[in-house]
């Protein structure tokens, strides 16, 4: 009996996590299946390369149509949306005076006064 006991229990390991990673990979084809034919026209997606854009057409059972950019529609597989995304939010943030206010984000600071007058001198050491 203590024969079969380890090659019983090596197969167990092997086998356990092969059936687990089968069902997640299933649940996963289910779940994309599910998506792509619930895609209705003014959905905000993402396909598979990375292209946002919104569906202007799904009359296909294979392919759609996605609006890229005001006036541009390109027709794409509908396995290649990858996800819905939320639809696009404005920058601006809207007061109680009805006055736009635009949140700018300061990219680089000013030299201070020591570093003005030390780069000259480090540009000279370079010559």
């Amino acid at each position: 009996m203590e024969q079969l006991f380890l090659p019983l229990l090596l197969m167990l390991v092997v086998a356990i996590p092969l059936v687990m990673g089968t069902r997640k990979q299933k649940r996963a084809v289910q779940e994309q299946q599910k998506l792509q034919s619930s895609l209705s026209e003014g959905d905000r997606v993402m396909t598979t390369s990375g292209l946002y854009g919104t569906v202007a057409d799904t009359s296909s059972d294979t392919t759609i149509d996605i609006e890229i950019a005001p006036g541009v529609v390109t027709t794409w597989l509908r396995q290649a949306v990858r996800e819905k995304v939320a639809p696009e939010v404005a920058d601006e943030v809207e007061t109680d005076d009805d006055e736009a206010v635009v949140e700018t984000v300061e990219t680089a600071e000013a030299p201070k006064a020591d570093e003005k007058a030390a780069a000259p001198s480090l540009e000279s050491e370079k010559k």
